[in-house]
């Protein structure tokens, strides 16, 4: 099993390329089961996820073609991915596969919507909160859907001549029912109207693609949606749109560590609130042609109090980031977590590394230290992982940090990219 070894205290200068968004692609590479023409998606992250999620797709009878690299001067690429599926071959979504990625799940719209059937495993992924699908089952029961939970999967079934537009509104935010609800409802008959449904760009990113392959959705990036049905879809061409987490997270690592980076090919209003934040804590953030540059001062970073919210609020996926952050701050900070209830699993990983956080119910307070020390630590999941590697890079000495299968799922060649800009950081096969 692989790991990461960190010897830290340098600081990063230089160029680090922000790949597409996960978060982005997966819902995107999904919507292709809505057609059976070819939908051509260009800047796809090379990515666990990704990989897993092109073989889920092919056994539901998706054809997938992979143009080859695109090198660039600064070193980076962006891979562009063909999807066919003339036929769907199969509407199952088995537990082997469903299992290991909690994304894939999502199928369970556009085969609805285009077969009028389907039979999903329930889903898996990070072990970061019991995430029930409750909210998925409600919204396609409101578009007319038979739903039956029997042995671990969900039936669905779509009433003769298919789902049926209705007004529905989520009791609580959810970016992956949003997804699947414009998926579903793209195709249904009549005019769906979805409230407080999730602003997050990889929402508006999907909608504009549903909207590229000819669906009728409004609104998108607001808490309501409305959604023309349309009788079928066609294929289109797009650009999954840049990372926002993996740009906060390398923003975050340059206020951590000080030193001059220009994050190139992502949007800074992707992540205002964040951005707010790291400022606060004394980074300075501004936007340049292309990208983000940040300056770090390293060890006069502040303290900042931050509360995760859906989007356009401080986002879950860079808590554990932030909290790295702030192990170094000048002061008490605070991070409260309110979207899902099992997320400090790397509390005590930091700890290893000398950092002083207690824990009362969704609040971490942290104690800022003046030096953190290098350790064994191990990743949790997927963005507590990554957390580990920001501490690393600050503290003195040696860290290694294992299963890091956890950071493939979601950051592109991110030993590279941090290589690259001054840090001494390899990837350990054993």
């Amino acid at each position: 099993m692989d790991r990461i070894r960190i010897v830290g205290g340098n600081a990063l200068n230089g160029i680090i390329p922000i790949s597409g968004a996960k978060n982005a692609a997966l819902p995107l590479m999904i919507a292709s089961l809505l057609t059976s023409d070819t939908l051509t998606l260009e800047n796809v992250p090379h990515l666990a996820d990704v990989e897993g999620l092109i073989r889920i797709l092919g056994n539901h009878g998706v054809d997938i073609a992979v143009n080859g690299r695109r090198e660039h001067q600064d070193g980076s690429y962006s891979r562009t991915v063909h999807f066919t599926c003339r036929t769907v071959a199969d509407t199952t979504a088995p537990y082997e596969l469903v299992s290991k990625m909690r994304a894939s799940f999502w199928v369970i719209g556009p085969l609805l919507a285009r077969e009028g059937q389907a039979r999903v495993s329930l889903p898996g992924g990070c072990a970061i909160g019991t995430r029930p699908v409750d909210l998925f089952i409600e919204g396609l029961t409101a578009l007319g859907a038979e739903m039956e939970i029997d042995g671990g999967y969900i039936n669905a079934k779509a009433p003769k001549g298919g789902l049926i537009g209705a007004r529905y509104t989520f009791p609580k935010v959810s970016v992956g029912a949003t997804h699947v609800m414009l998926m579903a409802a793209s195709l249904a008959r009549g005019t769906t109207v979805i409230g407080n449904a999730a602003r997050e760009p990889e929402v508006v990113d999907l909608a504009n693609c549903l909207n590229a392959m000819g669906a009728k959705i409004s609104g998108a990036g607001t808490s309501t949606i409305t959604i023309e049905g349309v009788t079928s879809l066609s294929g289109a061409r797009h650009r999954v749109l840049p990372d926002r987490i993996e740009t906060g997270t390398y923003a975050m690592a340059v206020a951590m560590t000080g030193g001059d980076v220009t994050l190139s090919g992502t949007d800074i209003t992707l992540l205002d609130t964040a951005i707010e934040a790291i400022r606060r804590a004394g980074a300075e953030v501004s936007a340049v042609e292309g990208g983000i540059r940040v300056i770090g001062h390293g060890d006069q970073i502040r303290p900042v109090d931050i509360v995760t919210e859906p989007f356009p609020g401080f986002p879950t996926d860079l808590q554990a980031q932030f909290m790295g952050l702030m192990t170094r701050a000048n002061g008490v900070s605070h991070v409260t977590e309110t979207i899902f209830e099992n997320r400090f699993m790397h509390v005590q990983e930091l700890a290893r590394l000398g950092a002083k956080i207690t824990l009362s119910g969704q609040t971490a307070r942290i104690e800022g230290v003046t030096r953190l020390r290098g350790a064994p630590v191990m990743a949790t999941d997927l963005r507590a992982s990554v957390s580990l590697v920001i501490g690393g890079l600050a503290a003195e000495g040696e860290t290694m940090v294992s299963r890091v299968y956890h950071l493939d799922r979601g950051f592109e060649r991110l030993e590279e990219k941090l290589t690259r800009c001054g840090a001494i950081v390899e990837r350990i096969s054993d």
